[in-house]
């Protein structure tokens, strides 16, 4: 059930959605109950094992939908390979993904390649962990929404809780200046990836030579390319 709630804290019914909410991370991370789980042990006849009072929330958490969308260019579709992917980790981060490196993404399906998901103590700390985790987030391939994701946590409106639901078309401004590691971290990829298409395209016209002629001529691709 979604509802809104306005500034003096009154609230007001919006839908009601029987299905499962692409948000549903977030409340299984401050509730630790996993809603999938129960939803199919349910759909198998099976009781539902909790209770209202059962449900305690604990900590904040926030989710990002990491789209193959360019903010940059009024979140237009992204089509490409992907030739660099790199998943954050740690404590208290979630990634739900559905993609790999060296997926097609094409335009035939939804946009949204992972949900990129944090649990802290507090809206602050989460904010933080967010940062930190979309630091680490590499897609390299096709643009994405992960510049955008980082500069609404860098936002001293977003920290503090000032926006609203118009808050990216009249108060958010996307820098769109390159960050110069990013551009660094791009053109690394596209070199390995490079490197690797032409390794394996060399090892697919190898015909039947031995394994020690076949690593002879791997290190010498590899001492080329460096």
């Amino acid at each position: 059930m979604e509802f809104i709630l306005d500034k003096d804290k009154n609230f007001y019914f919006l839908e009601m959605n029987t299905r499962l909410q692409v948000e549903h991370p977030v409340t299984e991370m401050v509730t630790g109950v996993d809603i999938v789980k129960e939803m199919l042990r349910v759909a198998s006849g099976r009781k539902l094992r909790y209770t209202q009072a059962d449900i305690l929330l604990k900590g904040w958490a926030i989710e990002c939908r990491i789209l193959a969308e360019n903010p940059a260019n009024n979140f237009m579709p992204s089509i490409g390979r992907l030739i660099g992917l790199t998943t954050p980790t740690g404590p208290g981060v979630r990634v739900d993904s559905g993609v790999y490196f060296g997926v097609e993404i094409t335009p035939y399906y939804d946009s949204m390649l992972a949900k990129l998901i944090v649990l802290a103590e507090s809206r602050g700390e989460a904010i933080l962990r967010m940062r930190r985790a979309l630091e680490e987030f590499r897609i390299t391939g096709v643009p994405t929404t992960l510049p955008l994701h980082l500069q609404l946590m860098n936002s001293t409106r977003f920290q503090a809780g000032q926006f609203d639901t118009t808050f990216l078309e009249h108060t958010f401004k996307l820098n769109q200046t390159p960050d110069p590691e990013l551009l660094r971290t791009a053109a690394v990829a596209a070199t390995v990836a490079a490197h690797h298409r032409n390794r394996q395209a060399i090892l697919l016209h190898q015909g039947g030579a031995s394994p020690w002629r076949l690593y002879g001529r791997r290190e010498a691709l590899d001492r080329r390319l460096r």
